[in-house]
């Protein structure tokens, strides 16, 4: 099953704490499943989460999550070495991909190594929803601000570019995030771009922006722009969740 159009949800949330286990599965996350338009089955998520390493004890968690949610789920691993023959069939049978965060700039080296930067816009066309949180937001997008290098934020901009925008994630929750994101697209080291306070997510069909969702009251999403007198910061009203 696919929706009917190419669909990215971009998020700075997603995962919520689960009332018996570690992790549920929050409003964004249940937003992206819907949007996939199945009906009359479970539906199919495939959780990707190189930016941390496939770490097992996390997908162990990410598996309960699913469970208590009634989806079906799966991981896509690259380490030590993919865990499928086919990384393009494989993730096709799923109805959604979730990127799960950490490291943006080792999650777009690898991904490449395994020529995901080539998948990824094949599975985007035909129509899987894709989606992610943090640096599974950024990487659809040319870039955004990061600390894949160490606690100074620096900017990564060899992104999926999918998405030709720049993309601000923990835009309300991490001081730096929203000076240097406003500096980059400022230098032109960024082009224009979109931020979410934690717990918004964007909502793209094609490589146009729909709209903004939230599954926590009070944050909200920017688009952020550079004109002849610096760069604006225009707030962006998330449909709620919740």
């Amino acid at each position: 099953m696919t929706s009917s159009l190419p669909t990215i949800i971009a998020t700075s949330g997603g995962f919520i704490s689960g009332r018996r286990n570690p992790i549920a599965y929050g409003p964004l996350i249940h937003y992206a499943l819907e949007r996939s338009g199945v009906e009359g089955r479970s539906p199919s998520i495939c959780h990707i989460s190189t930016a941390s390493g496939d770490q097992r004890y996390w997908q162990a968690n990410l598996d309960l999550a699913a469970k208590d949610a009634g989806v079906i789920c799966s991981h896509l691993n690259l380490f030590p070495m993919p865990n499928v023959d086919d990384i393009e069939s494989f993730l096709g049978d799923h109805d959604v991909i979730w990127v799960g965060g950490g490291s943006v700039a080792n999650l777009l080296a690898i991904w490449r190594l395994h020529g995901l930067d080539e998948i990824m816009p094949r599975l985007w066309r035909s129509g899987k929803v894709l989606g992610g949180v943090s640096a599974g937001s950024i990487c659809w997008h040319v870039g955004g601000t990061t600390d894949s290098f160490g606690p100074d934020l620096r900017v990564v901009d060899n992104g999926l570019s999918l998405l030709p925008y720049s993309n601000g994630v923990h835009y309300n929750s991490e001081p730096q995030r929203r000076p240097l994101f406003q500096s980059a697209i400022s230098k032109g080291l960024l082009p224009d771009g979109y931020a979410t306070d934690d717990g918004v997510g964007l909502v793209y069909v094609g490589t146009a922006l729909e709209m903004a969702v939230s599954e926590v009251v009070g944050r909200f999403a920017y688009g952020v722009r550079k004109t002849e007198d610096g760069v604006v910061e225009e707030v962006i009203e998330p449909t709620s969740l919740i």
